[in-house]
């Protein structure tokens, strides 16, 4: 029985006609262009905050309890001027990148074990229950027993301040891991660590990053305060003994000039390093908008 001939048509490429009425798209005028850059829009954010502080200050017309917008700019330009602001803030830093990793290897150890056994996730449930609502400040008089004045206490308190915040959304995002992609990781063979690593990190990277953001802020102001209370670490003082000195000295518009270096290394961190590692990661795999 021989197969019936079936015709087959030539493809014709038609090309759509406008719809009626429809403009012509136009390019947005250049002022909308640079209203929708989120730099221009966070910069007169901080303008504005300045111009606020500035006027304020001129009301109250007191330098000794709050000082210009000015005035704190030119003890801030001053002190990067001497290198003193420079060289603090760097030993803060030193001492933060240290806490920080500490606390993020904690968390990582804590979390895995809770993925792969039950002891791991009792022992995670009981200590974040523990010591999470644990204000790290309050460790500050055990640190100075255990480990005396010098960065062993200020690490031993920002690990505290990262740990638990860091564990708590990493082992939610970790639960919040579709089934069946966990089923397709076993398939593939994943287990122990290269199931955890391969699988559930990148699964739950918006968890764990917003886990970071949070440990990283908890140990930055964490730092301040511990050395604040601490004073000089190792006779060598961090931006917050910086701050706490110049408030002895009466020296205010150097306390705000501290403060805005604070402030600025906050935003650094949030918007060259966090925004950045989203860009590259979460929101260009689709993610996270």
């Amino acid at each position: 029985m021989s197969t019936p001939f079936i015709p087959v048509r030539p493809e014709v490429l038609r090309p759509l006609e406008p719809l009626a009425g429809a403009a012509p798209a136009q390019p947005l005028p250049l002022a909308a262009r640079i209203w929708q850059t989120a730099a221009v829009r966070k910069g007169l954010i901080l303008v504005l905050l300045a111009a606020l502080w500035e006027a304020v200050a001129r009301w109250q017309d007191n330098d000794l309890l709050l000082p210009t917008f000015w005035q704190t700019a030119r003890a801030f330009a001053e002190g990067l001027a001497t290198g003193e602001l420079l060289q603090r803030t760097g030993l803060s830093l030193a001492v933060l990148v240290k806490g920080y990793l500490a606390g993020i290897a904690g968390a990582f150890v804590l979390t895995t074990l809770a993925v792969s056994t039950q002891i791991g996730r009792d022992l995670l449930s009981t200590l974040t229950a523990m010591f999470n609502p644990l204000p790290a400040i309050a460790l500050l008089p055990l640190a100075l027993l255990w480990f005396g004045l010098g960065q062993g206490s200020l690490v031993f308190v920002l690990v505290h301040s990262v740990l638990w915040p860091l564990a708590l959304n990493t082992y939610a995002g970790f639960q919040g891991v579709p089934e069946t992609l966990r089923m397709a990781g076993r398939n593939y063979g994943l287990t122990g660590l290269r199931y955890v690593l391969q699988l559930l990190v990148p699964a739950a990277l918006p968890s764990i990053l917003s886990g970071l953001k949070i440990g990283w802020a908890f140990a930055w102001r964490t730092l301040i305060a511990a050395e604040l209370v601490f004073g000089a670490s190792s006779g060598k003082g961090g931006l917050g003994w910086y701050i706490f000195q110049n408030r002895n000295e009466l020296y205010t518009d150097k306390v705000f000039a501290g403060l805005a270096m604070v402030i600025a290394i906050g935003l650094a961190v949030e918007n060259l390093g966090f925004h950045t590692l989203e860009r590259l990661t979460v929101r260009r795999w689709g993610v996270q908008r």
